[in-house]
C-alpha cells in the first residue's frame, strides 16, 4: 500500500524494516503529530546474544523531544535527566525474561518541526548488552544491524495512525456496494470518524453483528475508537468501511484511493490517504455482505 504523503511512505518503510527483525527495540508504527505530547513506548524483548534476561534499559532523548515524565516499572529503579532515562532491574527476579516483551514508557513534548527523530537505546542483559544506536545516513535504505528506535514526527493534518493489510472486495458492473478492510493502530489513540473515495458516493464505518438469528449491519455512530497502541481490525463480518453508490467497477488486481479521517482526544482533525488494493490477501476472510440493514 502506498501513502500519498512522502513522509508517510517513509514511516511505513521504517515500520517494515523494524518488524523484519523482532529483536530490535522499537516504537509503535504510525508516528506522532508535531508539537504534541507523546508517550514514547519502547518495546523491548529478546535479550542480548547468549543472555537470558534484560536487566537494564537506557534511552538517550534526542533534540526535539522534551522530557515530561518517565513511567516507573515495579521492581526496577528509574533515573531521569533532561537528556536520558534509564531503568535497572532491582534483582534477577524482576529482570525481563528473554522470551517476553515489555514497554518502557517516556512522555515528552515533540518539536514543531516534522521529520524523523532517533532514540538511541542501550539494552543491558545478564550477559552482555546491545547498543541500539545506529542512525541511517540521509536517503539510505540500508538495513542496520543495531538501529536506533525511530519516531516520525508528522506535519499538521497528517494522521498519526498505522494502516496495514488493507484491501477492498472486488465489485462487478452493476453492483452498488462493497467493503474495505484493514488493521489500524494509533500510537497516541484516535477515533476513525469518516472515510471517502472517488470510487463511491458514500463511505461509512459499519459494524456487522448477530442479533438473534439475523446478521445485521449498522453505521458506527460517533466514530470508531482506536485505543493507544492497540490494533483494531476491520474485517469481513465485523467492523469495516462500507462503500456504497459505487461509481465504477472495483476490479481485482487494481486499487482505489481511500481517505480516512480521524480525530484525537482534543478534537484535532487529521486524515490519511492510502491506495487500497482490490482483492483479499492470502488467508483473509472473504464472507460476502449478505446481511440486513436496520
Amino acid at each position: 500500500m502506498t501513502h500519498t504523503t512522502p513522509l508517510r511512505t517513509l514511516a511505513a518503510c521504517a515500520a517494515l524494516c523494524s518488524s523484519a527483525a523482532m529483536a530490535h527495540v522499537t516504537l509503535p508504527a504510525g508516528g506522532a503529530a508535531a508539537g504534541s505530547e507523546y508517550d514514547a513506548a519502547f518495546r523491548v524483548g529478546h535479550a542480548c546474544t547468549d543472555a537470558k534476561a534484560t536487566t537494564g534499559v537506557r534511552v538517550q532523548l534526542p533534540q526535539g523531544f522534551t522530557l515530561i515524565q518517565a513511567q516507573p516499572r515495579q521492581g526496577w529503579t528509574l533515573a531521569a535527566t533532561p537528556g536520558e532515562v534509564s531503568w535497572k532491574a532491582d534483582s534477577a527476579q524482576t529482570a525481563l525474561p528473554g522470551a517476553e516483551r515489555a514497554e518502557f514508557i517516556v512522555r515528552g513534548k515533540l518539536t514543531d518541526k516534522p521529520g524523523p527523530l532517533y532514540f538511541k537505546v542501550l539494552q543491558s542483559c545478564d550477559v552482555g548488552s546491545a547498543d541500539w544506536a545506529q542512525v541511517p545516513a540521509a536517503g539510505s535504505t540500508e538495513k542496520l544491524a543495531l538501529p536506533a528506535a525511530r519516531l516520525d514526527v508528522l506535519p499538521a493534518g497528517v494522521a498519526a495512525v498505522d494502516v496495514r493489510d488493507a484491501w477492498v472486495r472486488q465489485a462487478v458492473p452493476g453492483q452498488s456496494g462493497t467493503g474495505a478492510f484493514m488493521k489500524l493502530m494509533a500510537p497516541s489513540g484516535a477515533r476513525l470518524v469518516g472515510a471517502s473515495t472517488p470510487a463511491a458516493g458514500v463511505a461509512e464505518v459499519h459494524e456487522m453483528k448477530m442479533e438473534g438469528d439475523t446478521m445485521k449491519m449498522r453505521e458506527v455512530t460517533g466514530g470508531l475508537e482506536l485505543p493507544p497502541r492497540q490494533t483494531v481490525e476491520l474485517k469481513a463480518s465485523g467492523l469495516h468501511v462500507m462503500l456504497m453508490d459505487l461509481k465504477q467497477p472495483i476490479a481485482k488486481g487494481g486499487s482505489i484511493p481511500l481517505t480516512l479521517r480521524f480525530e484525537d482526544a482534543k478534537g484535532v482533525k487529521s486524515s490519511l490517504q492510502v491506495d487500497v488494493p482490490v482483492g483479499a490477501p492470502a488467508g483473509a476472510a472473504t464472507e460476502s455482505h449478505g446481511h440486513m440493514h436496520n
